[in-house]
């Protein structure tokens, strides 16, 4: 995973990735969507075929590349982990709640238990 984290940390080789997202294109119809040099579009798309995020493939003279997206799979689940919330959070929420909805309810026994009785604790009679 680091390889591949390395690999998308630079802006150039994420364009070279988006651009090969659904089409196979050569080192020079990369090389003509940016200002840098064509060997150091080769020099990126090479870290991008060591980690496994291009596939190249030699048709004639011509080197074909293409995305091979598998190697994001790890990155992917990585940043889920961390977006997603924690389990302790989510149970401590819900003790908070349960301890919240006693507390309402344990109040409302007691209004209810005062009505009956006055304040201290005799027994009240409705006078109507």
């Amino acid at each position: 995973m680091d390889d591949v984290a390395h690999a998308i940390a630079d802006p150039v080789r994420r364009e070279i990735l988006g651009m090969l997202r659904g089409a196979t294109l050569t080192v020079g119809e990369i090389a003509r969507c940016f200002t840098i040099s064509r060997p150091a579009v080769s020099r990126h798309l090479r870290v991008l075929r060591e980690c496994g995020l291009v596939r190249d493939e030699l048709v004639g003279r011509r080197r074909i590349y293409r995305l091979d997206a598998a190697p994001l799979a790890e990155v992917a689940e990585w940043v889920a982990l961390i977006r997603a919330p924690g389990g302790w959070d989510q149970r401590l929420d819900a003790l908070e709640t349960e301890v919240r909805r006693t507390r309402r309810e344990r109040s409302m026994r007691r209004t209810a238990a005062h009505g009956e009785r006055g304040e201290r604790g005799e027994r009240t009679e409705d006078t109507a």
